[in-house]
């Protein structure tokens, strides 16, 4: 929907349904962070980018308090390639739990320096736990 656009929310309390009007809003730009890796820098040039717009989960509404969530995936990208998709929930990378778009960022510098050539995501996918497997290193 877009940004501005009313929406009409039923909800149940204390057991009666109320009706809510809401009024959608646009998610704040500080919030949000692109987890893509430096073009230079200290991490090298084969970092790939993985082409997510991440968000902490408390800040996405029916997400949960527990990881990252996906908000957009660029079709042509790496995490688009590797089946990622708006709404998914980001728990842990490499083994490290994760609460923002910069822990996935260095979970994956970190194991880029210690010279991993994939790392391995734990995420939420609908209702289903799964892992994947993102390459961060060219062989």
């Amino acid at each position: 929907m877009a940004s501005g656009s009313t929406v009409k929310l039923a909800v149940w309390r204390n057991g009666e349904e109320k009706s809510i009007s809401l009024t959608v809003g646009e998610f704040p730009k500080e919030r949000e962070a692109r987890a893509s890796m430096p073009e230079s820098g200290p991490t090298g040039t084969d970092v790939p980018k993985l082409g997510l717009m991440l968000a902490p989960a408390g800040q996405v509404a029916g997400s949960g308090s527990e990881g990252v969530v996906v908000t957009q995936v660029d079709a042509n990208g790496l995490a688009s390639e590797h089946g990622f998709k708006a709404g998914d929930v980001i728990l842990d990378v490499g083994g490290k739990k994760v609460t923002s778009p910069a822990d996935v960022r260095n979970a994956i510098i970190d194991a880029h320096k210690n010279g991993k050539r994939t790392v391995l995501m734990r995420l939420k996918s609908d209702d289903a736990m799964k892992f994947v497997a993102i390459p961060i290193a060219r062989a």
